[in-house]
């Protein structure tokens, strides 16, 4: 079938089992080439083809609210509801979104990039449905690893008390980016071979009651039998035990087994839990076959050889210098461990965990308990290294200001994906993190200029022992700067001026630095002098230079591929302002007030106006006498 004349899911009403397998498979035959050439999440959504197939044939969507968590797993779903023809655009700049998108799709009904939501939204969905008096299913399906949010914990914990109508589609693939841990994982081990206990039981207690009763004492033989057999067949009975019917487990490739169960649990009243067991990247061995999440979301790849098609690129990853550098410190430093919430490949810890898997902690999706953990090791004289996203890190903010922040306790934190991430879009954007750490107390924030730069930082960061400090770096890779053999530590607070100049200065850090110094080139053309600061500690500023820049009087521009509001250059405003410098010419250039969409990182530079180009204007509008005259 051309899955692009697919244009609404009630396709898949009247198709036979049959048909629906060659569905399966032609969809997983257009997945595997578009996402060859686009890049993607191409495990979790191989993964998910029967499942969405049978999900859209037994609801109607958008009538019943589909709600996927995190939303990496919603291809499928965007295919049977009409958008197939527009994946050549997938994650492209004003193209089809990565995860649903309200804005695409009256069938996209929540929109998420990070895990553990849809629990919690369809709650509140179920709450205005019974408010309104409508009798739409509400039906959130949910990952494994997702599960063990402390969100969606809590989201359980409510729906089961409340005895809220819901099914909940448990999608376990035994991983979520990579390989899963924690004990409720090993609970859903178990489940995973406990048998079909909900028939089971359903006939015992039908056999029960063709008993002639004789008193009140078979009755409550009958449930007490049928509580043995509940942990007999099931051991935990977590969800049971939380107030869901459990319905599986049920083969997530086989139709009749999904669409039977899908059924039943349409059937019962109160919340059900229908435990789904998928294979990731099912349907293309590369991905079918990864064990450590290498195929959860990958660039661009041959498809005959499951070989990933790079570009050529100037320096080591920047994940891959910040833990192999802290990697190289623990080797003479016992204090140190490791802490990532589930991202150990993405944070490229792999190496770290190999050589000190005592000292190495992934804690999987559950930031916040991440973050405080950290805080609790480093009470106790240990030097805890927490890897985390910049996006996940807003997951965990109160932990930042009241476990380690405020207790002023020695917790580095490697800020990942910081600034621009570009395919992700809007969800995965690390341009927060400046404006929601700036103006917490104790907290050191730096970003590095280059890659020796960031090691050397590292260093710093493990030295310090006056309280939290933050480092933020960017996706991808590095410049390909020579890096120095000897680690050493970089004064605290301290900037550096890469280009002198009289006539205005640029404060900027991270990658913009190489934007301001190309922007300085093109105005000295003009006979413009422009000095350009590596403004490396965002907090604390070096008042020291601020005060010779102020009193000199020279225009100044900001420059941070971060909000501008709350940001450094606010900062920078806010000093100029307390130190009496009223007439000081400051202005900024930064992340406008709306979120970004998805595109690549030059795309979106410029669509905001965040360019060499744009400093060279701004700069030129700041100082216009200074120019050199025709």
């Amino acid at each position: 079938m051309d899955v692009t004349k697919i244009d609404h899911p009630r396709v898949v009403k009247t198709m036979s089992i049959s048909e629906l397998k060659q569905l399966s498979a032609d969809i997983r035959r257009f997945l595997i080439e578009k996402l060859s050439k686009t890049g993607g999440h191409i495990g979790p959504n191989l993964g998910v083809v029967e499942l969405t197939i049978a999900l859209h044939r037994e609801f109607d969507s958008p009538k019943d609210k589909l709600i996927w968590d995190v939303g990496h797993q919603s291809y499928v779903h965007k295919i049977l509801t009409g958008r197939a023809a527009e994946f050549d655009t997938l994650r492209q700049y004003k193209g089809l979104s990565g995860f649903p998108k309200r804005s695409e799709s009256e069938h996209d009904v929540w929109e998420t990039g990070h895990s553990s939501t849809s629990l919690s939204a369809a709650m509140g969905m179920a709450i205005a449905r019974d408010l309104k008096g409508t009798n739409e299913y509400i039906v959130p399906i949910i990952g494994d690893g997702a599960l063990t949010g402390g969100m969606a914990l809590e989201a359980l914990n409510h729906i089961g008390h409340e005895k809220t109508d819901m099914i909940v589609i448990l999608n376990d693939n035994e991983m979520s980016i990579a390989p899963n841990v924690g004990a409720l994982h090993n609970v859903l081990g178990r489940l995973r071979t406990a048998g079909k206990y909900q028939w089971v039981k359903d006939e015992l207690e039908l056999l029960l009651k063709r008993i002639p009763a004789v008193g009140g004492k078979l009755a409550a033989t009958a449930e007490r039998l049928k509580d043995s057999l509940k942990y007999l067949l099931v051991s935990g009975v977590f969800f049971e035990e939380l107030g869901f019917t459990y319905l599986g487990p049920v083969d997530g490739h086989d139709f009749e087994d999904l669409l039977e169960n899908l059924r039943y649990a349409k059937k019962m009243k109160g919340p059900v839990l229908v435990h789904v067991i998928t294979k990731k990247g099912k349907g293309y061995s590369p991905a079918e076959n990864d064990k450590i999440g290498t195929w959860h979301g990958t660039g661009p790849y041959k498809i005959e050889t499951g070989t990933f098609v790079k570009t050529k690129e100037a320096g080591p990853s920047w994940s891959a210098l910040v833990s192999e550098t802290v990697r190289r410190l623990a080797r003479t430093d016992p204090r140190i461990v490791a802490i990532t919430p589930a991202m150990p490949v993405g944070s490229k810890l792999e190496g770290f965990a190999s050589e000190f898997p005592e000292r190495m902690f992934d804690v999987g999706i559950a930031e916040q308990h991440a973050t405080t953990l950290a805080a609790g090791l480093a009470t106790q004289g240990m030097k805890p290294f927490l890897a985390i996203y910049s996006t996940f890190l807003q997951r965990a903010y109160d932990q930042v200001v009241h476990d380690v922040c405020r207790q002023n306790v020695n917790v580095f934190f490697a800020i990942d994906r910081a600034g621009l991430v570009g395919a992700d879009g809007e969800t995965h954007q690390g341009v927060f993190d400046i404006a929601f750490l700036r103006h917490v107390p104790n907290l050191v924030l730096m970003m590095p200029k280059d890659e020796n730069e960031g090691q050397h930082m590292v260093y710093t960061a493990i030295r310090y022992d006056g309280g939290p400090i933050a480092m933020r770096f960017p996706r991808g890779n590095g410049l390909g700067v020579p890096l120095d053999e000897e680690l050493k530590e970089i004064p605290i607070g301290t900037w550096e001026v890469l280009r002198d100049g009289h006539d205005a200065a640029i404060l900027t850090f991270g990658t913009t630095v190489s934007m301001a110094l190309e922007a300085a080139e093109e105005l000295a053309k003009d006979g413009m002098s422009v000095k350009v600061v590596n403004a490396r500690f965002i907090k604390p500023m070096d008042e020291t230079m601020l005060h010779d820049l102020l009193e000199r009087r020279l225009p100044i521009l900001t420059v941070e591929e971060a909000v501008l509001q709350g940001g450094f250059g606010s900062a920078v405003l806010e000093f100029a302002h307390d130190h009496g410098y009223h007439g000081a010419v400051i202005e900024r250039m930064g992340i406008p007030d709306r979120f970004i969409e998805h595109g690549s990182v030059g795309e979106l530079l410029r669509e905001i106006g965040l360019t060499a180009a744009h400093i060279v204007d701004r700069i030129k509008t700041m100082a216009p006498r200074k120019q050199k005259r025709a």
